[in-house]
């Protein structure tokens, strides 16, 4: 089984969480038992979380040697440059090593089907902010948000809109869907 799930911005991608007091997690959403998330997502990003009931598959999705391209929008402080976008798609130096080359594209606004973040983003009246769109096909710690700060476009909102061929679209925050595997 493989299951779409549309991660809220503040869950955690896990089950359970020791904090006191706990935060939100996936035990949360009436998710079908037997399921662990493949790979992960800030409790600070949203969208697409794949999860499923079938060891092997989780280890071919969420491991970066299969390199499984993974689509971002990012809303950026700052507006977004050809040079920057450049940058990007020729990979990036983190301190942990040079990214491998991204898709990288500057959006025109946010897109019509993006709901309201609960809280909203901050908003800076004298800091222009755009949306871009980002594939990868790594997955390293915070990498996306590590990348645009790199270029000089910190990230203020992230949701992961596609893993593969699997796609967020017509998926409300809190819900999921069953996947054909």
């Amino acid at each position: 089984m493989l299951i779409a799930f549309n991660k809220p911005y503040g869950v955690l991608s896990q089950f359970t969480d020791k904090t006191v007091p706990p935060r939100p997690t996936l035990a949360g959403f009436d998710l079908p038992e037997g399921v662990y998330a493949a790979g992960r997502l800030d409790q600070d990003s949203e969208g697409l979380l794949l999860l499923s009931d079938d060891g092997p598959l989780i280890a071919r999705i969420s491991s970066p040697k299969f390199h499984w391209p993974k689509t971002y929008l990012a809303q950026v402080e700052g507006d977004a440059t050809e040079e920057q976008l450049t940058r990007l798609r020729q990979g990036v130096e983190l301190k942990d090593g040079t990214t491998r080359p991204a898709k990288a594209q500057k959006l025109v606004g946010a897109p019509d089907w993006l709901w309201p973040r609960t809280p909203p983003v901050r908003q800076r009246k004298t800091v222009a902010d755009s949306w871009i769109e980002l594939t990868i096909t790594e997955g390293r710690n915070r990498q996306v948000r590590r990348m645009t700060a790199a270029v000089g476009l910190p990230t203020l909102r992230l949701l992961r809109i596609a893993v593969g061929p699997h796609r967020l679209e017509g998926l409300r925050p809190g819900l999921w869907r069953e996947e054909p595997l």
